[in-house]
């Protein structure tokens, strides 16, 4: 069937968290937002995406999503996908909107939202939820789908497709795990920064009490204040439980491992984004330092606003991180994540992915599933973030048990907001803003 986008409709929803503190850390205290895509068909099926911020700003994002929707409407789902490169870089480098990049920033976070409602749109127009999609095609359609322009230093196609099809092996064996078991987790509800030690504590026990093994702190207030709310989670969730740590880039480097020093007395599994996010070759000199810190128990991970696969690939060949945490909707959708995935797998790094905000971790289980399925192949060391926030505003949210996600079942991509949700919460017009 010819299916053909005949509008796009940007919606610039937000949610008024900030008052709460939940997602607060060292550098951001706001109003999780989505600028919110809908692709319209002439088949009546509705392809849905977003890009994800933190409250004032979404109106630029909607604004960018605009300015490049004319990439999209008129075009049929099958002229997109017989050359998707082309149509990703028709949105990536167009040739105007290209300057304000390049390939970053809100242009880029646009080009994201675009694409995901395209692969969306597929999705469920196959009838499979996207992480199926995706671990089902065949090999040279995958490879097909990447931009390899500045990475074949790092990635080859040829060496993408190997990787690929050794991920065939045993994938159905997996996937029934999968089924049964659901994937590991790890929440981050328990130490937003902005929480009192009473809540931080109360939260860390009745997490534990859930099944969640796996918990993050916020780090990056005063180094005596960290290392005591630390010291909270750890006695809550006892010495065999894994603790992180997330700075959110407010440390200089030194200062980094200075602090790291003393968060070491609690075992920290990771330091996540500890310096700047550009500074490729900061995070490898705090890698070294926490490696031996540590006896190599902790490590660095990072890539939540890493703005392309261009930056992981030198995290990568600087050996600046210990795990990798792709994002959904900061790059340019899944065509460069699938790009990203594969560089990590070539490395040895594992992907945990990076997501709470508005539906990252709806959108980021099908990557993760995907990722484990067909290309890393193997659960040590992999976790989805997932954050107790906003899910009830998604047609097919999350489900967790006993601290991992399970499978999700419906067509697409989990990223369709209820409508109710989108008259409610709608900037500055719906009634929650009025």
């Amino acid at each position: 069937m010819t299916v053909t986008v005949t509008a796009v409709d940007v919606h610039d929803v937000r949610f008024p968290t900030a008052a709460a503190g939940d997602g607060s850390d060292a550098i951001n205290r706001g109003d999780y937002s989505a600028s919110y895509v809908e692709l319209r068909t002439d088949a009546g099926v509705t392809g849905a995406g977003f890009t994800f911020t933190n409250g004032r700003g979404n109106e630029l994002t909607c604004a960018a999503i605009e300015a490049l929707a004319h990439h999209v409407t008129g075009r049929t789902v099958a002229e997109i996908f017989a050359d998707p490169v082309a149509f990703w870089r028709s949105l990536s480098a167009d040739v105007q909107l290209r300057w304000l990049g390049p390939e970053k920033g809100v242009i880029h976070m646009a080009t994201g939202a675009l694409v995901n409602a395209v692969w969306d749109l597929r999705a469920k127009l196959a009838g499979k939820p996207m992480w199926q999609l995706l671990a089902e095609l065949p090999t040279e359609e995958l490879v097909a789908s990447i931009d390899f322009h500045h990475i074949t230093d790092a990635l080859t196609p040829g060496e993408a497709a190997a990787i690929l099809d050794k991920g065939l092996i045993g994938l159905d064996e997996r996937r029934a795990g999968l089924e049964r078991d659901g994937f590991p987790s790890y929440t981050t509800s328990v130490g937003w920064l902005g929480y009192p030690d009473d809540k931080v504590r109360a939260l860390t026990r009745q997490a534990y009490a859930e099944g969640w093994r796996a918990m993050k702190m916020k780090v990056g207030g005063p180094p005596a204040d960290d290392l005591r709310r630390a010291r909270i989670i750890r006695a809550e969730i006892g010495p065999d439980a894994l603790l992180m740590m997330d700075a959110n880039q407010v440390w200089d480097v030194d200062e980094a491992i200075t602090n790291m020093t003393a968060l070491a007395e609690v075992d920290p599994y990771w330091i996540e984004e500890p310096t700047h996010a550009d500074d490729i070759l900061g995070h490898a000199r705090i890698a070294r330092a926490v490696t031996g810190l540590t006896g190599g128990r902790c490590r660095v991970a990072t890539g939540e606003v890493a703005a392309n696969r261009v930056i992981f690939k030198q995290l990568l060949q600087a050996e600046a991180i210990g795990v990798m945490q792709i994002d959904a909707c900061r790059v340019g959708g899944v065509n460069e994540v699938l790009a990203e995935i594969l560089m990590a797998a070539k490395f040895g790094v594992p992907i945990c992915p990076h997501a709470g905000g508005v539906g990252l971790c709806e959108y980021v289980q099908h990557l993760a599933v995907f990722d484990y399925l067909r290309v890393g192949t193997s659960l040590d060391g992999r976790m989805v973030e997932y954050v107790d926030h906003l899910h009830e505003h998604f047609v097919d949210p999350v489900r967790t048990r006993e601290g991992r996600y399970l499978l999700p079942e419906a067509p697409g991509y989990s990223s369709t907001m209820k409508p109710e949700s989108i008259a409610e919460f709608r900037f500055p017009d719906g009634p929650v803003w009025r």
